[in-house]
C-alpha cells in the first residue's frame, strides 16, 4: 500500500513560502501569480491557456479556471481565496510541506 507521503512532492524553499502565504489571515495582495504557477506546477497540477488572461488548472481530479492578473503581476486578495479554495478542495495543506 502506498501511503500519502509517499506520493506528495517535495516542494522547495520558495514553492513553500508561496504556499503558506495563500493560506496566510489576513489574505494578503502581494504575491506574484507567476510564482503561484511555479507553485501549482511543482505540486503536479497541469495548466493551460485558455482565451483571453484565463489559465485552466487541474489538480488531484480538480479543475479550475483563473484569470491571469494584469497589468498588475500580483494577485488580488479574491484570486488568492479562490486559490486557498481550489489548493483545499485538491487537498493540499500547508502544514504538509513544513
Amino acid at each position: 500500500m502506498i501511503s500519502f507521503d509517499d506520493t506528495m512532492p517535495s516542494l522547495r524553499r520558495k514553492h513553500v513560502r508561496t504556499l503558506k502565504a495563500i493560506f496566510t489571515d489576513p489574505v494578503p495582495a502581494n504575491i506574484l501569480w507567476a510564482d503561484i504557477e511555479k507553485l501549482l506546477s511543482a505540486l503536479g497540477a497541469e495548466l493551460s491557456e485558455g482565451r483571453g488572461s484565463r489559465v485552466r488548472i487541474y489538480l488531484n481530479g480538480v479543475r479550475a479556471v483563473f484569470h491571469r492578473p494584469h497589468p498588475r503581476k500580483e494577485t488580488d486578495r479574491g484570486a488568492v481565496r479562490s486559490m486557498r479554495r481550489f489548493l483545499v478542495e485538491a487537498g493540499i495543506k500547508p502544514e504538509d510541506y513544513e
